[in-house]
């Protein structure tokens, strides 16, 4: 049956229900006509027949017992007329059942009809007879599958639908009146916008003149201009007013602002007269609230209104005058961001202080400000879940059969929340794709990929920092600044399409900021050895970045990670790649083999350098890089062997990157310092640079995560030494827990108890309710701000959302609000706030763990109430471009496996008892949602054989293999064939 939707919220937005007994359509003439002649049918079937059996023919069996003499009588007319008559009231009695198993599914709305035997159009014609009279009789309400009715006991929940009905009338006389008021006054808006502009504030008042000093970016929320005219001129296009009050003005750090879109944080602007909010400051003198350093800043920067200068535009970062030494690595010239401003700020890096190791405001800093580096973590978690749930659902693990990962607490807990605001994604998969498009251009162009250094990320755009000049670059690549920067603007890149070839520059790895650009330093190409000093606390936290990047990196294929002289083990995260060697000894040795290894190997295949051999005819090969970090500070003889091992490293796909104490290290190519306060300084390279890093204490908690994900690890006490874990929430799935608002995630997202909020910001508040419900054990507001506004957003704006979301949520009846903050500040739902993934896995719980373990009726009925709530993927409906985040989560894999897991023990159930079609029927519902599930499969193929049908059998290993493809039927499935019907592979011919 079709359903409406608001027009405010588009066809594809979350559709609420309100849980009154609204009709479902207008009932017509037609319909009562129906249901009288089905009442009138039912009655004659139901009654009549038996009331005129009994009449007319009376009791059709003999009254007593009958003697052999009875079989040699002969037929009369009576005797054929009682057997007429016992084959009637068989059929009667055969109705009747279906009658009321008919009415029971329909009155209960759980579950499906039970099937009586025998009985196929006996059971249609009383389910259409039945469904005739209900239509009349019924509210929609009662046609609703049973937990639909949850929350109708509140009345505080019952709202009118007077208003949704008004506000989903298209056109009319009223919408041309809405639309005619708006168009005035966003006329009158422009008008206003314009005499401001053009009066450029010169007409105030010195008394009157207010200021705004540009906020340090928070997380990857940045101060753009447009927010600042939203904010405090009510209109985000009035930027231009701001812009014009201060262009080529000069700033505390002695810029100027030469483009709208390029601000910095501490720079002031003079604002319009009608400016307002808090965070103005109108007379400097005497703000009690600001520092007296500020206070000046304000009034020099006063006093330069009346003498602006120009030719201010080449003192922005990035500006200067390039050197053309192909070892010194230069910051590119910065493009002008597009969409008024927005994103154009590079997240910030954190300082290695105590302000990242102690996480301060709430989250770790370090990864707020490292996306690519967050990126990777993130994705590589993701994928480690989902194969710990793979393991444990196909039995590779034995011990743990929870659906659910382990909830990280305190550090851990911490770091994942960090990640999720931190992580960039999207800039990791465009900086992938950019680099193999680039790569295959050059193959097809029978190019070889040119050396690059570094690479730039600046306002979204790639720079490609080459070692020498190469040509012009294939389109969409541009030249830069000089011949030897390529760049690619983020609008080209995001035309990429994936393409087979090797990934180009796997060693690029981000090292830090500077000027809102990020530095991807490529180890790889080096031409020696890259040397760090500093205190070795800080050395570790830079060493631990970079080898996280470039273990977790979206942007490598292969590659091979070799640390020493680490204090904490960091192969948890990706044991694959990473390996710890214990001292420079084996270190030497190691690296001597491979180096003769891979000259030879070059020298065979008739290549200069690993670059030609990953590019053109040679591609398959690869050459995977070799990475080298180590921490410790090697001396004497081992430094000088480093030294040599590296002058050939770069040509051969090998890097170093080694700790000293000193900072004099032979065969040092490149140098490098990290500093106290976070600068990672190289002097002669022209460098100072926002250090990335990753503090010893954030080390602890990411490796934390990894542990906890990885199914093979009994140590910490998760793994196949872990137990079956219960549900985060488990929901009391009795008559009597019927919650208060009841949301379905599984299938069309559909909410039933609240009313659909007004306005544009229903999508958005569904999507955040979508993001609670998933994550019963809370949601950090910064999490649930990322989430919804990848690109940023003020902390007042977040706010205002949390607020509106806990006013349309409510209250319980005992006042308390149903969106609550517990003690470390994470936002979480009361019980009374259920969705149906909760019910699903609170009922396959109680089924297997609780009371129907030791009752058979109960988890029988537990299974099928669970399998029915299965209506289709999760959030079938949701809208192009949102609930991006989903990405981050593991639920897609987790929802599957959990339904069949429900299927398998609802046709174990029905098999203990011979009911082979029951657990067919259970298995192919549970095949819906997990179609490539080979338990599913193994188990339809044992059901199948036991109802004794070989062609039905063979039929469904045809589907398999046919749904097996090119890969082929699995191991275990193949030897269940040849066990069940080991004619399979000859009978398939025949069968397609």
């Amino acid at each position: 049956m079709a359903r409406t939707t608001s027009s405010s919220t588009g066809p594809s937005a979350p559709r609420n229900r309100t849980p009154q007994p609204l009709p479902r359509r207008r009932r017509t003439f037609g319909d009562f006509v129906k249901a009288f002649f089905a009442f009138v049918a039912l009655v004659a079937l139901v009654v009549g027949v038996p009331g005129a059996l009994a009449y007319a023919v009376g009791w059709p069996l003999p009254g007593g017992s009958p003697s052999l003499d009875w079989l040699q009588q002969e037929i009369t007319v009576g005797t054929f007329i009682n057997v007429l008559t016992v084959v009637v009231w068989l059929a009667w009695a055969q109705f009747t059942a279906c009658v009321l198993v008919e009415v029971k599914a329909a009155l209960s709305g759980v579950g499906m009809p039970n099937r009586i035997p025998g009985a196929g159009g006996s059971q249609l014609l009383a389910r259409q007879l039945v469904a005739a009279l209900l239509l009349v009789g019924a509210t929609a309400a009662s046609f609703a599958p049973g937990l639909s009715q949850f929350g109708q006991s509140l009345e505080g929940n019952q709202k009118p639908a007077s208003a949704a009905s008004a506000q989903q009338t298209p056109g009319g006389l009223f919408g041309q009146e809405q639309a005619g008021s708006a168009a005035s006054a966003i006329a009158e808006q422009a008008d206003q916008a314009a005499a401001h502009a053009e009066g450029g504030g010169s007409n105030k008042k010195d008394g009157d003149t207010k200021y705004y000093r540009i906020q340090p970016p928070e997380g990857r929320h940045h101060d753009s201009m447009w927010e600042i005219a939203e904010r405090h001129l009510g209109d985000g296009r009035r930027y231009k007013e701001i812009y014009q009050l201060n262009k080529d003005r000069e700033q505390p750090d002695g810029s100027r602002l030469s483009e709208a879109s390029l601000i910095r944080p501490g720079w002031i602007m003079e604002m319009p007269a009608d400016a307002h909010g808090g965070e103005l400051v109108e007379m400097p003198d005497e703000a009690p609230k600001i520092s007296q350093d500020v206070k000046e800043q304000i009034s020099d920067y006063a006093k330069s209104g009346d003498h602006r200068q120009g030719g201010g535009a080449q003192e922005q970062g990035g500006g200067g005058s390039v050197d053309r030494d192909t070892a010194h690595i230069t910051i590119p010239e910065q493009r002008p961001s597009e969409g008024g401003g927005k994103g154009q700020q590079e997240a910030p890096a954190a300082s290695s202080g105590s302000e990242s190791e102690g996480f301060s405001f709430g989250l770790p800093e370090a990864l707020l400000g490292a996306p690519l580096l967050a990126a990777g973590l993130l994705g590589a978690l993701g994928r480690r879940r989902r194969h710990a749930l793979w393991q444990s659902a196909m039995g590779a693990v034995g011990g743990r059969r929870g659906m659910e990962p382990p909830t990280p607490t305190g550090g851990a807990a911490a770091a994942q929340d960090a990640l999720l605001v931190g992580a960039d994604p999207d800039g990791v998969r465009l900086l992938d794709l950019s680099l193999r498009g680039l790569a295959a251009s050059l193959a097809e162009e029978s190019r070889a990929l040119p050396t690059v250094y570094a690479a730039w990320l600046s306002n979204g755009d790639l720079h490609l920092q080459l070692a020498q000049p190469a040509g012009r670059p294939p389109a969409p690549w541009q030249l830069g600044q000089d011949q030897t920067f390529w760049m690619l603007a983020r609008t080209d890149a995001e035309r990429y399409e994936d393409v087979d070839t090797a990934a180009p520059y796997p060693g690029l790895v981000s090292l830090g900021t500077l000027d809102d650009s990020r530095l991807l330093l490529n180890l790889e190409a080096v031409p020696g050895v890259v040397s760090l000093s500093g205190r070795e606390a800080d050395r570790a936290a830079v060493f631990a970045s970079v080898a996280a990047e470039l273990a977790t990196n979206g942007w490598s294929d292969r590659m091979t990670i070799t640390l020493v002289g680490f204090g904490q083990d960091l192969t948890p995260l990706a044991p694959n790649r990473l390996r710890h060697l214990d001292d420079i000894e084996a270190l030497i040795e190691t690296m001597e083999a491979e180096t003769r290894q891979r000259r030879g190997a070059l020298g065979a295949a008739g290549h200069d350098s690993v670059l030609t051999g990953r590019t053109g005819p040679a591609q398959h090969t690869r050459w995977a890089p070799h990475l080298v970090l180590l921490a410790a500070e090697p001396t004497g003889d081992d430094a000088v062997k480093l030294a040599e091992l590296a002058a050939d490293a770069s040509r051969l796909g090998i890097g170093y990157l080694v700790g000293t104490e000193s900072g004099d290290l032979p065969g040092a190519a490149w140098e490098m310092e990290i500093t106290r306060e976070g600068k990672l300084l190289a002097p002669l390279l022209g460098l100072e640079l926002e250090a990335q890093t990753l503090p010893e204490a954030l080390q602890r908690s990411v490796v934390e995560l990894f542990v906890e994900a990885d199914p093979g690890d009994g140590a910490t006490g998760s793994g196949a030494g872990r137990a079956a874990t219960a549900p985060p929430f488990l929901v009391d799935v009795t008559e009597q827990g019927r919650p208060a608002v009841y949301a379905r995630l599984v299938g069309t997202y559909e909410i039933i108890g609240l009313d659909t909020p007004d306005g544009e910001r229903s999508p958005l508040m569904h999507e955040a309710l979508a993001l609670l419900l998933l994550h019963r054990e809370g949601v950090h507001p910064r999490v649930l701000a990322s989430a919804l506004w990848p690109r940023g957003v003020t902390e007042d704006v977040r706010d205002a959302l949390v607020d509106r979301l806990r006013e349309w949520l409510g209250t319980d009846p005992d006042g308390a609000p149903r969106l609550r903050a517990d003690q470390s500040g994470r936002l979480t739902l009361a019980k009374s706030v259920v969705s149906d993934l909760d019910v699903l896995r609170s009922l396959y719980h109680e089924a297997t763990q609780g009371r129907g373990a030791n009752s058979r009726a109960v988890r029988g009925r537990m299974l099928t109430d669970a399998l029915v709530l299965v209506r289709g993927p999760l959030l079938a409906d949701r809208p192009q471009g949102r609930y991006g985040w989903l990405t981050h989560e593991i639920i897609d894999a987790q929802l599957p496996l959990l339904v069949a897991d429900i299927g398998l023990a609802l046709s174990e159930f029905h098999l203990e008892k011979g009911r082979a079609e029951k657990a067919i029927e259970a298995l192919n519902a549970a095949l819906g949602s997990a179609p490539g599930d080979e338990r599913l499969w193994n188990e339809l193929l044992r059901a199948t054989h036991a109802t004794g049908d070989s062609a039905r059998l063979q039929q469904v290993a045809a589907d398999l293999v046919a749904r097996s493809g090119a890969r082929g039927v699995p191991p275990r499935t193949e030897a269940l064939l040849d066990e069940l019907l080991p004619t399979w592979r000859s009978g398939l011919t025949a069968v397609s």
